[in-house]
C-alpha cells in the first residue's frame, strides 16, 4: 500500500493547482508589498474602510465562492446555454482573478 501523503485528500487537477499557486504568489507579493510600503485604511465601494490585506482577503473569499458557484452550476449552464459539455473551469478561474483585481483596486 502506498503512502497517502498529506495532499491526496484533494482532487489535484491542473486548474486547482494553478489556482492554489496563484493564491500563494499573491500572499508572498502582498507580504513583500506590506514590508516595503505599509498600508493605510481607505474607503472604496466596500461598506467599510479597508487595508490592502483586508481587500485581498475579501477578494479571495469572493473568488472562492465564484468558483464554487461555477462548479455547482456547471450542469445548469450546459442546459441554459445548450452546451455539449460543462464549461471549462478556466472561465471561472479567469473571472475570479479579475474579481480579486477589481476588489483590490476599487474596494
Amino acid at each position: 500500500m502506498s503512502d497517502p501523503g498529506p495532499f491526496n485528500w484533494m482532487a489535484w487537477t491542473t486548474p486547482v493547482a494553478v489556482f492554489c499557486v496563484c493564491i500563494a504568489l499573491l500572499l508572498v507579493a502582498m507580504t513583500i508589498w506590506e514590508i516595503r510600503s505599509p498600508t493605510v485604511l481607505r474607503k472604496g465601494f466596500l461598506p467599510i474602510a479597508t487595508t490592502r490585506g483586508d481587500r485581498l482577503f475579501i477578494g479571495l473569499l469572493m473568488a472562492a465562492y465564484l468558483n464554487l458557484a461555477f462548479i455547482g452550476l456547471g450542469d445548469r449552464l450546459m442546459i441554459w446555454f445548450g452546451l455539449e459539455e460543462e464549461p471549462s473551469v478556466w472561465i471561472s478561474f479567469v473571472a475570479s482573478m479579475l474579481l480579486v483585481v477589481f476588489v483590490m483596486r476599487k474596494g
